[in-house]
């Protein structure tokens, strides 16, 4: 499509930004739900519990003390997050290494409570098959506030580099990197959701003030490969497990979604490492990112955390049956 967004409310068209115009915008932001009840509270139930063998808190947003001005965000409070990584089962020297990241958008719901679910309801059936760590949520704060970008209107997702200027992705990426495990396979886990059109493209645009053509949500999952190391046989494996538990999007008019090519049914490639993104930080051979759509009328927010699940699985599957 080559439709332009509407004028966004905040800022001047034509400019990108300003330091005011970011405050602006953050002061329209308001805690919708918890990540306390919703995200860290499950995850230390499942420490408890023995699903999870170690629950390691890699590092905190320090985002309690933001600057809000008077009256605005709804009264809102925000909080310093502590950031947690699940490390499923003791490690095993000589078996494959798994990383699942959820929750780098946070408004993505499906990413964090498909990783949740994954550790409580499929996760321990690996154990001495492979070492499997999951970060669930790598930014509370977009999680609370429903959110794509940080506090500092910042997209996670487009910051995967060295001297990140998220803390989200930085502190993500040091987590992995104290590991010290070369990673056998990394699964991303996202959403497309009608806001994407409806407010976060349109913010975007005038945050950089750089026109963002109008593109279809895909009815359906998708996954988007690596260009660099796309294993069209590792991502049909994806596909064909989750379609046991959603449809699969089925490419526009010009044979693309999200204005990507179609490489084979329901999967896109990007070039990750050059558009930053969580799946280009690590070198594992098998990457993918899930796109869950939540808005179809034909989904609900259990099918789309089974989705994630069965994609996660799918993948692991897939990645063992390789490596055997």
């Amino acid at each position: 499509m080559t439709d332009a967004y509407p004028e966004y409310s905040i800022g001047t068209p034509g400019k990108p930004w300003t330091e005011k115009d970011k405050q602006a915008w953050l002061d329209q932001q308001y805690q919708k739900r918890s990540y306390f009840d919703e995200v860290a509270d499950p995850l230390n139930q499942l420490r408890s519990e023995g699903l999870i063998y170690e629950l390691i808190n890699y590092g905190t947003l320090h985002y309690q003390s933001l600057s809000l001005s008077d009256g605005a965000n709804q009264g809102s409070a925000y909080a310093d997050y502590p950031l947690y990584c699940a490390v499923i089962g003791e490690h095993q020297v000589g078996l494959p290494n798994i990383l699942v990241t959820g929750g780098v958008h946070g408004y993505e719901t499906s990413g964090v409570q498909g990783a949740i679910a994954f550790i409580r309801d499929a996760a321990s059936a690996y154990k001495g098959k492979a070492n499997i760590i999951v970060l669930p949520c790598l930014s509370p704060w977009g999680y609370e506030t429903i959110n794509r970008w940080n506090p500092f209107a910042l997209d996670p997702n487009r910051s995967f580099i060295e001297n990140s200027p998220s803390q989200e992705a930085k502190l993500a990426m040091a987590c992995v990197a104290a590991l010290e495990l070369p990673l056998s396979m990394h699964i991303d886990l996202h959403e497309t959701t009608d806001s994407d059109n409806t407010e976060f493209r349109p913010a975007l645009a005038a945050r950089d003030a750089i026109e963002q053509k109008v593109w279809d949500i895909p009815d359906g999952f998708y996954t988007v490969g690596d260009t660099s190391r796309p294993k069209p046989d590792f991502q049909r494996a994806i596909i064909k497990a989750v379609e046991s538990v959603t449809h699969i999007a089925l490419a526009d008019k010009d044979n693309k979604i999200i204005g990507a090519d179609v490489e084979q049914h329901g999967v896109i490639n990007y070039d990750k490492k050059s558009l930053h993104l969580c799946g280009g930080f690590t070198d594992a051979p098998y990457v993918s990112t899930t796109e869950v759509y939540p808005d179809s009328p034909n989904a609900n927010d259990e099918i789309c955390a089974k989705a994630q699940v069965a994609a996660i699985t799918g993948a692991i599957e897939h990645v063992l049956s390789q490596l055997s």
